[in-house]
């Protein structure tokens, strides 16, 4: 088989293919090896069936050879994309050119390609990370954190303040609509209605310990309990679930509203222990509190390190984004979009959740999960076609001996051998975007080794510095 790619008009390649005899005569084989053991010709085994019984029931020789070509031709164009290394997007358009009974058969595969995008001013990015600094109030503030694992509450005579813990009955009563009963309608059940916005008990708690400020019920609960002292009683209507996300002021929530009273019983501060060499080495695995406060430093460093490395992916990504100015082709967004919902479907799936149930949670309908999906979905497609303008730019390749050891690496993930791998792909016309993804990978290497890195003051921030300490956190 000898294949050749030609640009057309439209982002689209015209793959011209010429087959030999012998690549026809075995495809004719294989039809009629497969079409043996499907008829069922009296007087002949399954199997056995001679290929002139074949041909005549197929309508004669030239029918059978059609029929050969129709099967084989996908595969044919599969090896010719894999031959030329085209990336189609797109299902080609065929069209058998040249067909001599005993000859050579020629066909052209016309098929859409990703189109080129500019990305002007790749080699200038600027991308913001969070500074790594560690100052001694950060460090204080862990500090503080592990002292108030090792706290005691200690009860107080005086109004209740953010950080306090109070000891609470609460009780919550749910407003139902009207004509509603117990059993969710009016009638029906024989009980009588509720008139309208009657209340009912459905949230009770005696002795409850809570931390005023911390918003573990509703907002209004910290509100009412900031300046209460032990012994009072405070009623008041909150919504449970709150306003619906990115609703208007004085807009109904989707909660339902519920009738709260709250009696404080007590008021207990938490009194933190001394910051001492016996506590460090009660409250931890260090014996002095320098030798603590130095790995929590330690700590925080390689947490902002991970953090700022983390920041620079997704920044060099939205920056890069950011050049594309050329609206994508549709099908590379609906072929996105399908893997991106695959892939909300996969997850969810693990959770023992369905894509409804999901959908019910957020609080969004269907088709605005959709719209957000497909919003990425752009996103993702401008960033594959600005990866691969960067790769022509910078001359970036992969070698055989690159592609080799992925595939290994592909063999070994799946359990495979590494020679069924490259068959599969190759059978598939997949080889060449293996190839293409690493190249995409190669270049955004390249882009994270030469964006200039700043903090949020514009300082110049040190590669080295984000990559320190990378191996461990890896190990770990």
């Amino acid at each position: 088989m000898r294949a050749t790619a030609a640009p057309e008009e439209g982002n689209k390649v015209r793959l011209s293919v010429e087959l030999d005899p012998a690549e026809i005569d075995g495809a004719l084989d294989d039809v009629v090896r497969r079409l043996a053991r499907q008829v069922r010709v009296p007087g002949f085994r399954p199997g056995k069936v001679p290929r002139r019984v074949i041909e005549a029931r197929m309508g004669g020789a030239a029918a059978l050879r059609d029929e050969a070509l129709r099967e084989a031709l996908p595969a044919f164009y599969a090896q010719a994309v894999t031959d030329t290394e085209v990336d189609p997007i797109d299902q080609p358009e065929i069209d058998i050119t040249s067909d001599d009974p005993s000859g050579a058969v020629r066909f052209d595969a016309v098929v859409a390609v990703r189109p080129s995008v500019s990305v002007a001013g790749y080699q200038g990015l600027v991308v913001t990370v969070p500074a790594l600094e560690v100052s001694d109030e950060d460090v204080d503030a862990q500090v503080d954190r592990l002292r108030a694992t090792t706290g005691e509450l200690v009860e107080v005579d005086r109004p209740a303040a953010d950080g306090d813990r109070v000891t609470l009955d609460i009780e919550g009563r749910r407003h139902r609509a009207a004509g509603a009963t117990d059993e969710g309608a009016a009638g029906g059940s024989g009980e009588e209605a509720a008139e309208p916005d009657a209340p009912d008990a459905d949230l009770v708690a005696e002795d409850f310990l809570y931390e005023v400020g911390s918003g573990g019920v509703v907002a209004e609960l910290d509100d009412q309990l900031r300046g209460a002292s032990a012994g009072d009683t405070r009623t008041f209507d909150a919504v449970l679930g709150g306003p619906a996300e990115g609703s208007e002021p004085g807009e109904e929530a989707d909660g339902q509203p519920v009738t709260f009273t709250v009696s404080v019983k007590a008021v207990k501060e938490l009194v933190l222990p001394e910051v001492t060499d016996e506590w460090a080495s009660e409250a931890s695995e260090f014996a002095t509190v320098d030798e603590l406060r130095a790995d929590i430093a330690e700590r925080l460093r390689r947490v902002r390190a991970l953090q700022a490395r983390a920041a620079l992916r997704q920044g060099t990504e939205e920056a890069l984004v950011e050049l594309v100015a050329e609206d994508v082709p549709g099908v590379l967004v609906e072929a996105e979009l399908r893997e991106r919902v695959h892939d909300l479907e996969h997850r969810l799936e693990h959770q023992g959740m369905a894509i409804d149930q999901f959908v019910a949670m957020t609080g969004r309908t269907e088709q605005e999960l959709v719209d957000d999906l497909r919003d990425s979905a752009v996103v993702g497609v401008k960033l594959d076609l600005a990866l691969r303008a960067v790769a022509d730019a910078e001359g970036i390749e992969v070698d055989d001996e690159e592609l080799d050891a992925e595939l290994d690496a592909m063999a070994e993930r799946l359990g495979m051998k590494v020679e069924q791998v490259r068959a599969e792909l190759e059978r598939g016309g997949r080889l060449p975007t293996v190839r293409s993804e690493q190249r995409k990978a190669k270049a955004m290497r390249w882009l994270l080794d030469t964006v200039q890195l700043v903090d949020e003051d514009g300082n110049p921030v040190s590669r080295e510095v984000l990559e320190a300490g990378e191996d461990e956190e890896d190990s770990e």
